[in-house]
């Protein structure tokens, strides 16, 4: 197993290494400047979309299969997951609180991302012979950079269903779920059963079952049935959580400072060793970012996929409510994660990995007995990451889609490889999970990241017009 993940963190090296980051963050940058700050300057504009009735009712007119509410939903039901808890603690741990500045830093810049490949899908976007509505970084890829592209539009697919298969959505979150729910029923393993070799605790091997069973009960209903769990579970667990996390940072006022100083330094490596400090900042920024994407996912892809769906007409307008994801995700929710381990120390505690970091930190910020502050952390972890197991099986699915040509026979033998791939989760390593997720999540990154290169003009001209329209009819979106 050590030589399996000696070469898994090899690998994970040379695809999370400095050219992939540069690359992420520079074609954030580019359609930042090339938008004006678009996303700083219409992020208003994009929650008074959000919430506009126009956004949320089912019978809109507007071409697409759910309305721009669910679109966002669904998006954020695949984004919000065991990134926000597991892999920020995570980040944090290997390459210190600066890995928060570089989150954040990624995001900022990767909302004009975000913007720019949800309103490209929405541009692109196509109807399948069964009626229901795809779109995606591969259809844009086709008939946004033309067909002698198709071979890239295949390649990101391909690597959308790795990602979805190993990646964000299967091993990491169903992992993610079984560890919580051990370290809260069985900590000291005192109820055990051993399977593939493996020694475990009977709350993982039942609660990966019965997650399992009711992950299959909601794909088999497809987008509208994912779209309509997200509708609902996505907003309860996200305001659940800030609260929770607002307690603990509430109740460290005087600490805040400090913690703020404590991230910058650490992002630049003022807080290394005499000599280390360019490792440290090289560490902070490749862990940061690379946690970041998993989280928030700007520039992956997947949110396109998603956005696509969307009952509206007008491309920009769902770029601006689709960019809110990365806003909610990483700009909110990650910072609530990382202020909460940083102010508690809990990530400079020996012995603890993944979700054990986080849990210790609300064990103790919160003014609760630390079983009650554990059963929170554990709840709202099922919750994030059961949505991004139902998102990324949705996303995934549109993917096979583009490759077998609609294929209803691939698509059944794809649910129930993506079912079987939720049931082995639990048996993974921590370490390997996470560095499989690393990967793949790159690999399909590089695509996208072309595309979105090529056809930043076109984001700017759809832009340009769209404002354009709206100030000769003298009505403002």
């Amino acid at each position: 197993m050590k030589a399996f993940n000696d070469l898994l963190g090899t690998i994970d090296n040379y695809v999370w290494g400095i050219p992939l980051i540069v690359a992420i963050l520079a074609v954030g940058l580019l359609l930042t400047i090339r938008l004006k700050g678009l996303q700083f300057r219409k992020m208003g504009l994009g929650f008074k979309l959000l919430f506009s009735k126009e956004s949320n009712k089912k019978s809109s007119g507007g071409t697409g299969d759910v309305t721009s509410f669910q679109a966002l939903c669904t998006a954020l039901s695949a984004t919000i997951g065991t990134g926000n808890i597991v892999g920020v603690a995570t980040a944090i741990a290997a390459g210190g609180p600066g890995a928060m500045f570089w989150m954040w830093m990624a995001a900022l810049v990767g909302t004009a991302t975000k913007f720019s490949e949800c309103m490209l899908a929405v541009k692109y976007r196509t109807q399948a012979e069964d009626g229901h509505i795809v779109g995606g970084p591969f259809y844009y890829i086709e008939k946004g950079m033309g067909s002698n592209w198709k071979w890239l539009a295949k390649i990101f697919a391909f690597f959308g269903l790795l990602v979805g298969l190993f990646g964000i959505g299967t091993f990491s979150q169903i992992n993610g779920i079984t560890s919580a729910v051990q370290g809260f029923f069985d900590p000291n393993m005192a109820a055990t059963v051993n399977i593939f070799g493996l020694q475990l605790s009977w709350s993982t091997v039942i609660a990966g079952l019965i997650l399992t069973f009711v992950v299959a009960l909601v794909i088999i209903g497809g987008l509208k049935r994912i779209s309509s769990v997200a509708e609902k579970i996505v907003p309860f667990m996200a305001i659940i959580y800030i609260a929770i996390s607002l307690i603990v940072i509430l109740t460290h006022i005087p600490a805040i400072p400090g913690a703020f100083v404590t991230i910058v330094q650490s992002a630049f490596g003022l807080r290394a060793a005499a000599g280390g400090a360019l490792g440290a900042m090289v560490m902070a920024m490749q862990k940061g970012i690379a946690r970041g994407i998993f989280s928030n996912e700007a520039g992956l892809g997947s949110a396109p996929i998603a956005a696509a769906a969307a009952k509206v007409d007008e491309p920009v307008r769902q770029g601006l409510i689709s960019m809110l994801g990365t806003v909610i995700d990483t700009l909110i929710i990650c910072s609530m994660t990382g202020l909460t381990i940083v102010l508690t120390g809990a990530y400079q505690i020996d012995g603890l990995e993944g979700v054990q970091i986080t849990s210790k930190a609300f064990q103790i910020g919160l003014p609760f007995p630390e079983q009650l502050s554990a059963f929170l952390l554990m709840l709202c972890l099922v919750f994030f990451a059961f949505t991004t197991i139902l998102g990324w099986d949705y996303y995934s699915e549109r993917c096979l889609d583009y490759l077998s040509h609609n294929s209803k026979r691939a698509t059944k033998i794809f649910r129930t490889l993506y079912i079987i791939c939720v049931f082995i989760g639990p048996y993974m390593t921590v370490s390997a999970v996470w560095t499989i997720a690393d990967i793949v999540n790159g690999l399909m990154a590089i695509p996208n990241l072309i595309a979105l290169i090529a056809l930043n003009g076109v984001v700017v001209a759809e832009v340009k017009d769209y404002f354009d329209r709206a100030k000769r009819l003298n009505r403002m979106p």
